[in-house]
């Protein structure tokens, strides 16, 4: 009776973690998310990424465990951050801290706009990577009078965010189609309607936000390209070692019967 009592246990308790799965992936549902180009080898790209980032989100957003001394690593001199990318009277060695005061960014947005640092790697889901599911986020902004900014989002619903590059992508608006499955109407994404255009094409918008996507996902690992060429010299040094280590035990062993 034992047993079966434990037994009923465990499979109470996989149950219950399955269902703890299921409910997060059901709350992971939505549009799907696009997959994002990785340009993290590309110094180019980083830059304008680093670029992007510190003229449209270091407004609102802070990136509290990365010093702008850091972006030397994708190329930039001390000047050009200096020139650039200090958006205040800071220092070069200083994090990147938000410009607006915390108190009216949680009373204009209703709370204060989340580091980040790491936020490309804390966005994965069932769905993709973070970078996926920012590089998706940034491109399905449209106008929502309905909403206090005056804007929504298809993979982020009812986003306290305004659309920061709505300047350069401009105004769109979602059309959708209706679709019947197994007696449940679903609306889904038929195309994009271009209501205003903005200073970029579609194609160089995109562009624009897989560099941001980019450094974002660089910004949380900078060593990442580092520690990948790393891996691979590792790699091939065991490789080495354990072709010497086999030939050295045949030597040792050739004449033992």
């Amino acid at each position: 009776m034992k047993t079966i009592g434990f037994s009923k246990k465990i499979m109470l308790a996989l149950v219950a973690a399955f269902s703890l799965t299921a409910g997060v992936h059901a709350s992971e549902g939505g549009m799907p998310w696009d997959k994002a180009p990785n340009r993290t080898n590309d110094m180019a790209a980083l830059q304008n990424g680093a670029k992007l980032f510190a003229n449209y989100c270091l407004n609102c957003h802070s990136a509290a465990f990365m010093r702008f001394n850091r972006l030397q690593d994708i190329g930039l001199t001390t000047q050009q951050i200096k020139d650039n990318l200090l958006v205040t009277n800071g220092k070069v060695g200083d994090t990147m801290k938000a410009a607006i005061d915390p108190k009216q960014a949680a009373e204009w947005f209703g709370a204060n706009p989340p580091d980040l640092s790491v936020i490309a790697r804390s966005r994965a889901g069932s769905q993709g990577s973070g970078a996926d599911y920012l590089y998706t986020y940034m491109r399905t902004f449209y106008r929502d009078d309905s909403k206090p900014t005056g804007w929504n989002n298809l993979a982020f619903p009812n986003i306290g965010m305004p659309h920061v590059l709505w300047e350069l992508q401009g105004d769109r608006r979602p059309v959708f189609e209706s679709v019947v499955e197994h007696g449940h109407t679903t609306q889904l994404l038929k195309k994009w309607e271009q209501v205003s255009p903005g200073t970029m094409s579609p194609e160089q918008y995109d562009q624009a936000v897989g560099d941001l996507v980019s450094y974002l996902q660089w910004m949380g690992e900078p060593v990442q390209n580092t520690r990948v060429r790393i891996g691979v010299w590792v790699l091939i040094f065991l490789g080495i070692f354990t072709f010497l280590a086999w030939r050295l035990n045949a030597a040792y062993w050739k004449d033992i019967k």
